[in-house]
C-alpha cells in the first residue's frame, strides 16, 4: 500500500475537516516504512531517517523539501550528520490529514534511493 498511498493525490482540507482518529490513520501509518515513522500524541508524524553521512542526508532535505513546495505542504525537517528528522501535520486543522501520510510515503520513496544496498 506505500507505493499505492506515495501514488495519491494531496488533497487540501478545509477548516472544517476534523483530524484523523488512530482508528482512522492506522491503515495510512501501517502504510509507511516502520522503521522510521510514528504518530506523536495522536497529533503529528514524527520520522527519522537514517544516512550512512551528511552529503546524502543534505540531498534528502532538498529533495523532500522540493516536493514540500510542489504540494505546499511543508513539514519541521532537522538535518543533522547521518540523519534528518521530519515532523508532519496539518496546520489548519492542528491534526494528522490523509495528506501527511501521502506526503510521508512519498519520502519513503524517495529515501529508498539512499538506502545502502
Amino acid at each position: 500500500m506505500a507505493s499505492t498511498l506515495a501514488d495519491e493525490s494531496c488533497e487540501a482540507c478545509t477548516t472544517d475537516d476534523e483530524p484523523l482518529t488512530e482508528e482512522e490513520y492506522a491503515e495510512y501509518l501501517a502504510a509507511l516504512d516502520e522503521t522510521v515513522w510514528d504518530v506523536v500524541d495522536e497529533h503529528h508524524l514524527h520520522a527519522t531517517y537514517p544516512f550512512e553521512d551528511f552529503r546524502s542526508a543534505l540531498e534528502f532535505t532538498y529533495e523532500i523539501g522540493e516536493l514540500a513546495e510542489t504540494e505546499w505542504h511543508h513539514p519541521d525537517i532537522q538535518l543533522e550528520w547521518g540523519e534528518v528528522q521530519v515532523e508532519m501535520w496539518t496546520h489548519k486543522i492542528d491534526g494528522l490529514h490523509k495528506t501527511d501520510f501521502v506526503m510521508a510515503a512519498r519520502m519513503d520513496r524517495i529515501h529508498e534511493q539512499y538506502a545502502p544496498e
